[in-house]
């Protein structure tokens, strides 16, 4: 299981978001957290300049995060519409 951290923009950007909709990004970071092999449909890593990053779909949301397999810890770097995100 992994644990999540989160960047103070990422956290600033979730307060932002309708509250229906910080529950589902929330239960998908969850999920995320405690078996990444689960989402491997909604996950797709980050070309170009944020090269290393992934992105998790949440409806019209994305979650870019870092996976770090030696601290067992997954980065949330950003939480925005998609139009936004990138």
């Amino acid at each position: 299981m992994y644990s999540l951290t989160f960047l103070k923009k990422a956290k600033d950007e979730l307060a932002k978001i309708d509250p229906i909709w910080q529950r589902r990004i929330k239960s998908k970071l969850e999920i995320l957290a405690k078996n990444p092999a689960v989402l491997t449909n909604q996950i797709k890593a980050l070309k170009g300049n944020v090269k290393g990053l992934a992105r998790l779909r949440v409806g019209p949301f994305r979650v870019l995060f870092q996976k770090q397999e030696k601290e067992l810890r997954i980065l949330i770097v950003r939480i925005a519409h998609r139009r936004d995100v990138y």
